[in-house]
């Protein structure tokens, strides 16, 4: 159901005096699936996210639904069974933007070859019926097929293996949709400015928030019999929110972790297969991934003391990720071959008297409070576990009473808005990413004039009736809320995203109903250029 969400009326409703079921503050993966498990089980939902849906972390993955290769190797059994489960549901729920990827892992040592795929074999066993494909060892030659541009010198050979990838932001938007169409209320750039506690000091219950429409400037009481928090890495500034007068803050539950990637052409390493390199030699893991018509290396794993929304990469961060492609890719890319460079926080959480500062040790598992007050925070976890975490949260709320019981596992086979079979995702981006949608995409204005087309193939790319789609039916607001997550134009090609944004503010402004400023985003994609 391809349901227009118009700003006002949303804006309308929130409005209305009532009394939700839930309130969900985040509008990330964990939030959104919240929304989405809840108002499916029949409870009346609201959820309000500060800025975009997916702005922060969860539209800064590495864009793999995977059931995560190196937790095996931590011997985190239980954590990989649960992921490779929760792969499958991503996979079959919105196939149009999540589809299984083939993976090599090339060995440059001879005992490397074997090792891997005794590994991923049973990584396979693990999967069992939902595996995705079994693993092969690879002779050198057939490696050299498979991974057209990797270093031949030294090579004994590889491994391949099959996972997932998904187009994170979009994924995301398809929760919200679908969430909407259930009944559920969501407001983007609608941020919560405090929660409203009722009862004495020492033990006062989260009876709802004020949220403030960040357009207008206006703010809203809203009630709700549960409140969730949901904000990933942010979750400490709304748990410092249900504190009474001259109380202590609460000690910080999350360490953030940064995450940089880097995209560069895709001749670096043609064909459809990524590379993973398990184990670099500082003991970090690294990719090579096909992703809309680039490439995309990554990734980091780096302390961060701050909670910058924009945060960005350090200078050994990126040096890391060049070096390592240089060891693993005939033609190495160079800083001048970077079209963007986009940093995402991971949120960690610590263990009681942990300093942070190895974030690698610590849990990527996710973690429920449920507060005195009745406030619920989730954080932690992973993009792929979005679904099994908002059912765990929904099992908190419904033992503590702060809902009625009712059944789960309602959301493992739940078809997304516009859920049909896609092309690959490393083809360039274009309307095989609206499944079913596309058709009605194209009776919007302008689906024949393209903006930008991909240079390298001449395909897909972004045309003004997609902008006009994201304004009525996927609740852009802004220039950045098309280039950055409905269109992924900015983590593809940030200097050809700041080109098209004049463009794209101008169908905006006929769409919103008023002027849509620039300036912004365009400081914005300059960042993204920007290598320390």
């Amino acid at each position: 159901m391809s349901l227009a969400l118009d700003r006002a009326t949303l804006l309308q409703r929130l409005r209305q005096p009532r009394e939700w079921d839930l309130a969900v503050v985040g509008g990330g993966a964990t939030g959104l699936g919240v929304a989405l498990d809840a108002a499916v089980r029949g409870f009346s939902v609201v959820l309000v996210e500060s800025h975009d849906f997916a702005h922060g972390t969860s539209s800064r993955a590495t864009k793999l639904a995977h059931g995560g290769v190196r937790y095996l190797a931590q011997g985190n059994i239980g954590l990989v069974r649960e992921t490779l489960h929760e792969r499958s549901a991503i996979l079959a729920n919105a196939p149009h933007v999540a589809q299984r990827l083939p993976f090599v892992m090339p060995g440059y040592h001879w005992w490397e070859r074997g090792l891997y795929g005794i590994g991923l074999k049973a990584y396979d066993a693990l999967a069992g019926r939902q595996g995705l494909g079994g693993t092969e060892w690879l002779s050198t030659r057939r490696t050299l097929e498979l991974l057209p541009g990797v270093q031949p010198r030294g090579l004994w050979g590889g491994v391949r293996y099959w996972d997932g990838q998904f187009d994170d932001a979009r994924f995301a938007l398809l929760l919200a949709r679908t969430a909407a169409a259930r009944g559920a209320l969501l407001l983007n750039h609608c941020g919560v400015t405090a929660l409203l506690r009722e009862g004495e000091a020492g033990g006062k219950q989260v009876r709802g928030l004020t949220v403030r429409d960040t357009e207008s400037g206006a703010e809203t009481t809203v009630r709700a019999r549960c409140v969730v928090n949901a904000t990933g890495v942010w979750v400490d500034a709304v748990r410092d929110m249900d504190r009474d007068e001259g109380a202590p803050p609460r000690a910080p539950m999350v360490a953030p972790s940064q995450g940089v990637h880097l995209v560069v052409d895709r001749r670096f390493l043609p064909g459809s297969h990524a590379l993973l390199v398990p184990r670099t030699d500082d003991g970090r893991v690294m990719f090579a991934v096909p992703w809309f018509g680039k490439t995309l290396l990554g990734t980091t794993d780096t302390p961060r003391h701050d909670l910058a929304r924009e945060p960005a990469p350090f200078a050994e961060e990126v040096a890391f990720i060049l070096q390592e492609a240089a060891r693993y890719l005939v033609h190495a890319p160079q800083r001048s071959d970077v079209r963007s460079v986009w940093v995402g926080l991971r949120p960690l959480v610590k263990p009681a008297g942990e300093d942070g500062e190895n974030t690698k040790a610590i849990s990527r598992e996710h973690t429920i409070i449920v507060g005195r007050s009745g406030l619920i925070t989730v954080t932690g976890g992973k993009w792929t576990t979005y679904r099994s975490m908002a059912e765990d949260v929904l099992d908190r709320a419904m033992s503590r009473g702060l809902l009625a019981r009712r059944p789960g596992g309602v959301t493992a086979r739940l078809p997304l808005v516009g859920a049909a079979p896609g092309r690959p995702l490393a083809e360039p981006p274009g309307e095989h990413l609206y499944g079913s949608e596309a058709a009605l995409l194209r009776t919007l204005p302008g689906a024949q004039r393209w903006l930008w087309r991909d240079a390298e193939s001449g395909q897909g790319g972004l045309s003004e009736a997609m902008v006009r789609f994201a304004a009525r039916y996927e609740m852009a607001r802004d220039v950045e809320d098309v280039l950055a997550r409905r269109c992924r134009l900015l983590f593809l090609d940030a200097a050809e995203a700041a080109r098209q944004a004049d463009a794209v503010a101008a169908i905006l402004a006929e769409e919103l109903g008023h002027e849509v400023d620039t300036s912004a985003f365009k400081a914005l994609a300059a960042a993204y250029q920007r290598l320390p």
